[in-house]
């Protein structure tokens, strides 16, 4: 991935230089929003980007507090780890799969074809997933068995051990047998999520849920986040939330389960990996904070008393700023279009907007996914932990991706060394205690 640098800045810029506020940051070795911590103190000057793109630094300046600082090593976050993938781009504020602009995949097509891209590069409109009775039914009997606070995760984590054992080809590496285990594995996680309390059944009651077999995996999933009736413009900012989420380069999650596959684990444990990583609150969690946040500036009736609250206790402001992007996530604006059609999203995106303006005074900070998920939950009646549900089973899909270019790598090609930092040997045994 390259670095972008802000409008303006090139060769034929001239002096002082001036870089992008990804460019400050990495030669601090600090995160973007400690640069901007570093300007609301008055140690650094910044100045905003040409077309309101982002802020821009003097060069001179920065370099004359990494001296200062003794901080002149580029931060660990940027990514020590580099590996060759054809899955995803992410290059000039903007992400593409298999070199074609994700957020456009997503406004035409629906999860499944995305997915079906991702996988094999050949697109089949109308495609579906259909999940296999016996795994199915595996499922669906193991998350039953869960208590009854469990959490989504919970839920897909044992749904995928259960899918496993119902496999017995799961041990079969080869593309064809992973792409059908891929292709049943994603309905049975959805098949096996319990139905909301009250959600409509298919007679128009409330007692089952609604019979989706055929439906798009947007519309099977839907009786699974809310109890509210499912209206199209609804189910399709859904559909492209699961679109949008598939893949995001080397993610946390993304990156165990690469290391998953290069030890050769089958499919279903590469995603109970993936699933694992997941529920940090900074990745696939994050929304579940954001979604919290909205409804408490709709409580409250505005995002000021809220973000103040955050900044005094030093903490941030969910669903604001990516270190891969420079202004709004791609993501996040291409899901807010669609929010926009929908009347009951209203008061929701008002509240995300009315959070940026205000956070904007402290730190020019732009609107991430996790924020827009939050919009999509509050605003259809989900819960505070629906984001995080449509982000794994999304991801499963992606996951699924790098395990098949995993597979054709040499095996256990990440096996890092360790350095020691222990007591140097020999050392006397330890006595007993107690």
């Amino acid at each position: 991935m390259k670095d972008q640098a802000a409008p303006g800045d090139g060769p034929e810029a001239t002096a002082p230089q001036r870089l992008s506020t990804r460019e400050a940051a990495e030669r601090l070795g600090v995160k973007p929003e400690t640069l901007y911590a570093y300007v609301s103190r008055g140690q650094l000057s910044s100045r905003r980007a040409p077309g309101g793109r982002g802020s821009t630094f003097d060069a001179a300046e920065i370099d004359t507090l990494a001296r200062r600082t003794g901080r002149r090593t580029p931060s660990p976050a940027t990514g020590d780890l580099v590996f060759r993938t054809g899955i995803t781009l992410i290059e000039g504020d903007r992400y593409y799969f298999r070199g074609v602009d994700a957020t456009e995949l997503a406004r035409q097509y629906a999860y499944e074809e995305v997915a079906e891209w991702l996988w094999t590069g050949e697109l089949r409109p109308g495609i579906r997933f259909t999940a296999p009775v016996e795994a199915q039914a595996a499922a669906r009997r193991a998350v039953d068995a869960l208590p009854a606070h469990s959490g989504s995760t919970d839920r897909l984590r044992v749904a995928v051990v259960a899918a496993a054992t119902a496999d017995p080809l799961r041990f079969d590496l080869s593309r064809e047998a992973v792409l059908a285990a891929a292709r049943s594995l994603v309905p049975t996680l959805v098949g096996a999520l319990p139905v909301v309390a009250g959600a409509p059944s298919a007679a128009g009651g409330t007692e089952e849920a609604p019979d989706t077999s055929g439906a798009r995996l947007a519309r099977q999933l839907w009786p699974k986040l809310t109890a509210r009736p499912a209206d199209e413009p609804s189910v399709a900012a859904l559909d492209a939330a699961l679109a949008l989420l598939i893949d995001h380069d080397l993610a946390a999650s993304t990156l165990a389960a690469r290391v998953a596959a290069s030890a050769h684990a089958h499919p279903y444990a590469v995603v109970s990996a993936g699933l694992g990583v997941l529920e940090g609150p900074l990745h696939g969690a994050a929304s579940g904070l954001a979604h919290r946040m909205l409804a408490e500036v709709l409580e409250r009736g505005s995002a000021a008393p809220v973000v103040a609250d955050h900044l005094r206790t030093g903490r941030r402001v969910p669903g604001l700023g990516h270190r891969l992007y420079t202004s709004e996530d791609p993501r996040a604006r291409a899901l807010f279009a669609l929010l926009d059609r929908m009347p009951q999203a209203a008061g929701a995106l008002a509240a995300a907007r009315d959070v940026v303006t205000t956070t904007a005074r402290h730190a020019p900070l732009h609107a991430n996914v996790d924020l827009a998920l939050a919009v999509l939950s509050v605003s259809c009646g989900m819960s505070a932990e629906a984001g995080e549900t449509v982000f794994a089973v999304s991801r499963t899909a992606g996951w699924i991706a790098h395990a098949l270019e995993e597979y054709g790598e040499r095996p256990l090609r990440m096996r890092p060394s360790g350095q020691y930092g222990g007591p140097r040997p020999p050392q006397p045994l330890p006595t007993a205690t107690g």
